[in-house]
């Protein structure tokens, strides 16, 4: 993949390459598992929590280096307790951020002293930055197994779910297990961003699982319609991305963010225009039934 144009027939014979297969397959459940989990996580405001379990992701895989055990288990781990503890300490929104900055530092303390003692500082970036064309078989059914598991959670907590993340007050007060539901659903998103950062890496995860959310949102405000639409623009940045990168040989990281953050600005602009229209088309309306007959 040396090439420095684009070139298409080098992206058709690289397809059929069974890294880059593999490569594929594990971006199209990533994108999955952004563009269900998105959705509640803006909802719940808590795009900061999916940043700073991310990080804690790279801190659990530095561990697993030092100690000698897998890096993919290492990360799930750190990945699953961050998002535990957020989910706990940081149950209410104005104590969120400042329990995840403060847990998040301590944790990032700890990841550049692991990879301080390992003694690879390439080790380190890979962990930050992905490492999508080595995904191998292993991490193909980690991603497979981990998108299965938080499918069949989210279609049993999703309505008391949504209705908790939209209003949480009259949840609890109905007598809705609100903050089990806080601490399942952290576990899950815990689990899937470890999953991204072993991908995609731990800078980028907030690319599938918030920018596609927050393009959807833009567009409906019905819960099924932006699931639906934040998976497709979730599949378009990840599976676009990766394949548009291949010829020239670029970061895939940085086009998969850039598609997705093209894709949010476009749904913020056309969004903005039908919000407009709404608005002029409302007090138009009132105009329209109180004129006189001609």
């Amino acid at each position: 993949m040396n090439a420095s144009v684009f070139d298409p027939s080098l992206i058709g014979f690289l397809l059929t390459k069974e890294f880059v297969q593999q490569s594929l397959a594990a971006l199209f459940f990533l994108g999955i598992l952004g563009g269900v989990l998105g959705p509640i996580v803006v909802s719940r405001q808590m795009a900061f929590a999916v940043h700073g379990t991310a990080e804690l992701s790279f801190t659990g895989a530095a561990a697993a280096l030092l100690a000698g055990f897998s890096v993919n288990v290492g990360g799930i781990l750190g990945s699953i307790v961050a998002a535990v503890v957020f989910g706990l300490l940081g149950y209410r929104a104005k104590e969120r951020d400042s329990v995840i900055g403060v847990v998040m530092a301590f944790g990032l303390g700890l990841g550049i002293l692991f990879v301080s003692l390992y003694g690879k500082v390439g080790t380190a970036f890979a962990l930050l930055a992905g490492q999508v064309v080595a995904v191998g078989s292993q991490g193909l059914i980690a991603v497979a197994v981990t998108t299965a598991i938080v499918l069949a959670v989210m279609a049993i907590i999703w309505r008391p779910l949504l209705f908790a993340s939209t209003d949480p007050v009259v949840a609890e007060s109905l007598g809705l297990p609100t903050r089990t539901l806080s601490v399942v659903f952290a576990v899950l998103l815990g689990a899937a961003v470890a999953q991204c950062v072993q991908i995609i890496g731990a800078l980028l995860v907030m690319s599938l699982v918030i920018t596609p959310a927050a393009a959807a949102v833009r567009l409906t405000a019905s819960p099924a319609r932006v699931v639906v639409l934040s998976v497709v623009f979730a599949e378009i940045s990840a599976l676009g991305g990766f394949i548009l990168s291949l010829s020239p040989n670029v970061p895939s990281s940085a086009v998969i963010t850039s598609i997705s953050f093209l894709i949010y600005v476009v749904c913020r602009v056309v969004g903005s225009r039908r919000r407009r229209a709404s608005g002029r088309a409302l007090v138009e309306a009132p105009a329209a039934t109180t004129a006189p007959a001609s």
